[in-house]
């Protein structure tokens, strides 16, 4: 496991170094003005999972959510004003993506240690992700710091930029290559579903009505997913749904990929994406080193940085 962690730390220090693109994002952003920064945030973090194992997915899934809307700006997590509908309440987040209070209490935590408003909500996004993985068992990654607020959302791009459980293969990699992305970081991202829950609804057509599914698994989860109601019943998105691992891999060449759009990324033809499953599933190593790259390389989406955009003060609203 040592020599894991080894290989993973250099190979991300690596990918840090290659995909580092933006001369004014650095892992070292706040070594200086407030060197308490980060283990500040990696502490709130581990007490919200301890409280409550879940959190460490929903946190990860912030950031997803986060970056695939015009880049990783902290814009999700805008409340609605006078002059813009938010992204909270679009489809994807609705009833959906959680965790603004933790993020809220981090916020508050980090003003304190810094003695100032220093550390963007971004930047708290970012490195809340992180240490969420880590924390449950996968790697961690060097997260690139420097990232300003935005100023605005946008409820409109929420809706259109952001993938579907339901989405099929060419859907899904049309809007990951639409943000630069390519389908190494499709499917290593999205091994982010090793760890977390999901809602009925997102799996309810699935388990009733696809055919490249085990039986023995669907009608496990249809028990807890009536064919109406039990909107908010939920099952794990793998079979470790609270260890982050590689088993979200194994799953769907066992067809027991809980979401449509999960399974999508397995067909059993020998395609690209199913030699990356089938890579995964056996090569635990591999995975974390992609997922870390990839990771790195997402948070760097369209970023605000300089004199762009803000530090907020309160991350729910422009200062």
């Amino acid at each position: 496991m040592a020599a894991i962690k080894s290989f993973v730390v250099y190979f991300v220090l690596a990918a840090a170094a290659i995909i580092q693109i933006n001369a004014q994002l650095t892992p070292n952003f706040y070594e200086r003005m407030c060197p308490q920064a980060l283990p500040t945030i990696r502490t709130v973090v581990r007490n919200a999972i301890k409280n409550e194992t879940r959190m460490g997915a929903s946190l990860l899934r912030l950031h997803f959510h986060d970056c695939f809307v015009n880049g990783c700006d902290g814009s999700l997590l805008l409340d609605d004003t006078a002059n813009f509908v938010g992204e909270k309440t679009a489809t994807p987040n609705n009833n959906s993506v959680r965790g603004f209070d933790v993020i809220d209490e981090i916020k508050r935590a980090v003003n304190t240690a810094c003695k100032g408003n220093v550390v963007s909500c971004a930047d708290i996004v970012a490195v809340a992700a992180r240490d969420s993985v880590n924390l449950l068992g996968g790697p961690c990654y060097p997260v690139q710091l420097g990232r300003r607020d935005a100023r605005t959302a946008s409820f409109n791009d929420a809706n259109a930029n952001l993938p579907s459980p339901f989405s099929n293969f060419s859907v899904l990699l049309s809007s990951f290559q639409s943000q630069g992305l390519n389908l190494q970081d499709l499917v290593a991202l999205s091994g982010g579903h090793s760890i977390g829950l999901a809602r009925c609804p997102s799996f309810r057509n699935r388990i009733y009505n696809d055919s490249d599914i085990d039986p023995v698994f669907a009608a496990s989860k249809q028990k807890n997913c009536p064919v109406t109601g039990g909107t908010f019943n939920t099952e794990p998105l793998d079979a470790t749904t609270t260890l982050f691992d590689n088993q979200y891999f194994k799953d769907l060449i066992a067809s027991r990929g809980l979401l449509h759009s999960d399974q999508q990324l397995f067909k059993n033809d020998s395609s690209d994406s199913d030699q990356l499953v089938r890579k995964y599933s056996t090569n635990p190593i591999s995975f974390a080193s992609d997922f870390s790259a990839s990771m790195i390389k997402m948070g760097n989406l369209n970023v605000l940085t300089g004199n762009e955009g803000e530090i907020r003060m309160n991350c729910r609203r422009v200062n």
